[in-house]
């Protein structure tokens, strides 16, 4: 799973959001290096929701402006934490790597 559908899963993750607030989520997950243009977003969610990760959850208008909601599927939140757990394991390996190395270096 790429990191940009990664983050909008977790995002989703806390409940349901509409396009924008999905984009602030994801920037703050991710402390800044990842910022989705909203066609971007759209996008991805489209996908997501074809993917069956993702459900529209309504729409409202707010000043003028229209905003569509998401949510997390229980096929999305399985993917999300099969994918967490990959990156855990992987995480864990390349931290016992680098302490062999760390050691080796002496």
């Amino acid at each position: 799973m790429r990191e940009p559908t990664f983050l909008i899963l977790t995002a989703l993750a806390a409940g349901v959001l509409h396009g924008y607030a999905v984009i602030q989520e994801v920037a703050e997950l991710s402390g800044g290096r990842v910022v989705l243009p909203a066609g971007t977003l759209y996008a991805a969610l489209e996908r997501l929701t074809a993917e069956g990760l993702v459900a529209p959850e309504g729409t409202e208008i707010v000043d003028g402006r229209h905003r569509r909601y998401y949510r997390l599927t229980d096929d999305g939140a399985h993917a999300l934490a099969a994918d967490a757990d990959r990156q855990r394991r992987n995480a864990a390996e390349a931290t016992v790597r680098l302490q062999f190395r760390s050691a080796g270096a002496r």
